[in-house]
């Protein structure tokens, strides 16, 4: 039996959160399945590793260029095409895209399961999704993503980077999707001050490229912790996976960070600022820290410059204590 799983959302958050459910189809019909993604998902990288997913496919749409070889009228006829050539028996997409409804079809797949058709506004994302396997298939998913990575690999990173268990190594994920996620470096900093007080540590700076991000590395890189923090930003996904793999503890923006260490097994503290906390709890091993004056969080929150250090450290010296 050959099954297809679309899923079409764009961050590696997103891919992160779904694999409990694409698991859980694998081990139904008791065969590894194939996704459909986005490459902004980044699931060439980081999922290579793990033995349900035997086949990636990339969705080619809605890139900058508005240029995708699976955009438009043209670009629907080739999605068809591509997907007929696999010849899957079941589809199930995590979507209420009528689009992929008709594609799937036309493409011969005769056992459709899907979202509700035309009903996205408004949906919770994993209420949808543990909703459409309890009633497709009678399973009860739990939300717990779990990431597999070659383990020589994580080995190779221990000794390179000279990782002792007389220490703690600790991922603070300061980069993020966007400004409003992204807690001042001061905060990270005043952080470290309160870590270094108690704990022998390594710091492994994990962010990207933007210039607002490399602002923020640099100011913590300029401070009196510089020849205790490892930066990442010049290292693939598929270098970093391991360098997380090894940590105690993360300390993270809401970013795919916060996320991949959580999938990866780590005790995650995600620093929610303007992201509905859903994204900093759905894993069971995510300790959402919010802003001070606040009782939830939620898009347009604003709360980065109300980040509380030392509620962090207290949350960190809990999990490490």
């Amino acid at each position: 039996m050959k099954i297809l799983v679309i899923q079409n959302k764009m961050g590696i958050g997103d891919m992160v959160i779904y694999l409990p459910f694409i698991e859980a189809i694998s081990k139904k019909f008791n065969t590894p399945v194939s996704i459909l993604v986005k490459e902004s998902s980044k699931a060439e990288h980081f999922l290579k590793d793990i033995n349900f997913i035997n086949k990636i496919i990339i969705l080619d749409r809605n890139n900058k260029l508005k240029s995708g070889r699976h955009e438009g009228f043209i670009g629907f006829y080739n999605l068809v095409r591509d997907l007929k050539q696999n010849n899957f028996d079941k589809v199930f997409i995590f979507n209420s895209s009528f689009r992929f409804y008709l594609i799937a079809r036309i493409a011969g797949i005769k056992d459709i399961h899907q979202y509700p058709l035309l009903q996205k506004k408004n949906q919770h994302v994993i209420k949808v999704a543990k909703n459409l396997l309890k009633k497709s298939l009678e399973l009860n998913v739990e939300s717990d993503p779990k990431i597999t990575i070659n383990s020589q690999h994580v080995q190779e990173v221990r000794l390179k980077y000279k990782i002792s268990n007389n220490e703690k190594n600790i991922l603070l994920g300061i980069g993020g999707s966007g400004p409003t996620k992204r807690i001042p470096a001061i905060i990270f900093i005043k952080l470290m001050h309160l870590i270094t007080q108690k704990y022998k540590c390594k710091f492994f700076l994990a962010t990207g490229k933007s210039n607002q991000e490399q602002e923020i590395l640099k100011e913590i890189l300029d401070t009196e912790f510089k020849n205790e923090c490892y930066a990442l930003d010049n290292l693939s996904l598929t270098k970093t996976l391991p360098i997380i793999k090894n940590c105690d503890i993360s300390v993270c923006n809401d970013s795919s960070f916060s996320h991949l260490s959580s999938g990866l097994g780590i005790k995650t503290i995600v620093l929610m600022a303007d992201t509905p906390l859903l994204y900093g709890s759905y894993s069971p091993r995510m300790y959402p820290i919010i802003p001070d004056g606040e009782n939830t969080v939620t898009h347009d929150t604003l709360g980065k410059e109300r980040i509380n250090p030392i509620k962090v450290f207290e949350k960190l010296n809990s999990i490490l204590g």
